[in-house]
């Protein structure tokens, strides 16, 4: 049988629920998971506790997992996992890593689901860009090969949630499914923008076995995004960093960025932009850096582990050039979160749920695209 709405899934290393934020009222959530203490208080803050569970998620079974109300399986399992292992400014352990591991307990219960007859219909696993190059590819690889033993059929795609948002944040989106997907959402080839050249790169490493699981996923190109960084910004006049701290900053910055603050006060109009400190190598030292963009669009939102990995806004103006944290609040609309999402009260821990979270209008737009057509596409004769 086919489903219709609600569609029923499973969020795993929810997080604050962004994926179910983007899902909307048409998707049922019908379980949730997270380890972190903070991030499961902002979940059950914002959707209560009835099907959230807090824990490891090695330490969970498929009794845990309630069935639809159909008795079958659930349309959508989502993995959000950790990415600390994988990301460019991590130690690049993989999914070997201490956190990244972690994603091997979702594939436990995906598995184990499968042999009761219930694997979820679609499955999207939602990463950084680094899970498609990490130890030379043999990551993505094997990751595939996983999806392939419990009969999924799959293909990649990398979007940046700068086409929907004023942030850049390029993230991968694993995308399987049980069933052959319809001819509607399926292409020949691939096509920019979210088959990135590191997507093909990935697929052309597959193994044989693998590029024949392989789907090309069709995705309409999205509406030119017209809504730059002041747009997601507070009124604010205050919270401005003291004068040494701003000093240091300015301190830090190349010949490159003095010469952008210097065009930003040619153009005679408040100008804001962002701030990110970053270690660079210059005549064979690191030394630290403050770097600048000014283009419209904040850099990717992080979790504040580390004052340097902090976004800091620029305002250069009639006021002279003044330097101030980004916000909780903007944090949140910089992912698309609604005004009514409740944060936790303390900045750093706001923060901490956003920088690990999800742009809110990407999962809005795949689902639009994709994740709708496969949950109502008839399931394989087997009943999966």
């Amino acid at each position: 049988m086919t489903s219709t709405p609600p569609f029923t899934f499973y969020e795993f290393f929810a997080g604050g629920g962004m994926a179910r934020a983007g899902l909307g009222s048409r998707w049922k959530c019908l379980f949730a998971n997270d380890f972190d203490r903070v991030k499961a208080e902002t979940y059950r803050a914002n959707w209560g506790d009835d099907d959230f569970h807090q824990g490891d998620v090695h330490a969970l079974t498929t009794a845990d997992l309630p069935r639809p109300k159909h008795g079958g399986a659930v349309d959508l399992a989502w993995a959000s996992s950790p990415c600390q292992d994988l990301s460019l400014a991590g130690k690049r352990e993989g999914l070997s890593g201490a956190r990244s591991s972690a994603f091997w307990g979702f594939w436990t219960l995906m598995k184990a689901l499968n042999a009761e007859g219930r694997a979820p219909r679609t499955i999207v696993i939602e990463n950084v860009t680094g899970l498609l190059t990490s130890h030379g590819g043999a990551d993505f690889t094997a990751l595939c090969q996983a999806l392939a033993n419990e009969g999924y059929r799959f293909g990649a795609l990398e979007i940046d949630a700068a086409r929907f948002l004023p942030q850049s944040r390029p993230r991968m989106f694993l995308i399987a499914t049980a069933s052959p997907p319809p001819n509607s959402i399926t292409q020949v080839e691939p096509t920019r923008p979210f088959h990135s050249k590191k997507v093909q790169t990935a697929y052309d490493a597959l193994p044989a076995a693998l590029v024949k699981r392989w789907v090309w996923w069709r995705l309409k190109f999205p509406p030119a995004n017209n809504n730059l960084l002041p747009t997601a910004l507070n009124n604010s006049d205050g919270g401005w960093l003291p004068d040494d701290k701003q000093n240091h900053l300015v301190s830090l910055l190349s010949d490159t960025n003095r010469k952008k603050i210097e065009a930003a006060k040619a153009r005679q109009t408040e100008e804001v932009g962002t701030v990110f400190r970053r270690m660079r190598s210059e005549s064979g030292k690191k030394i630290q850096r403050a770097e600048l963009r000014f283009d419209g669009f904040a850099g990717c939102i992080r979790t504040p582990k580390g004052g340097s990995s902090q976004q800091l806004l620029i305002f250069v103006g009639p006021k002279g050039v003044r330097f101030r944290p980004l916000s909780s609040r903007e944090a949140a609309n910089l992912m698309g979160l609604p005004p009514q999402f409740k944060l936790p009260e303390k900045r750093t821990a706001a923060l901490s749920v956003i920088g690990d979270g999800l742009a809110v209008p990407v999962v809005d737009f795949l689902k639009s695209e994709l994740l709708n057509a496969l949950a109502m596409q008839e399931p394989d004769d087997d009943g999966n």
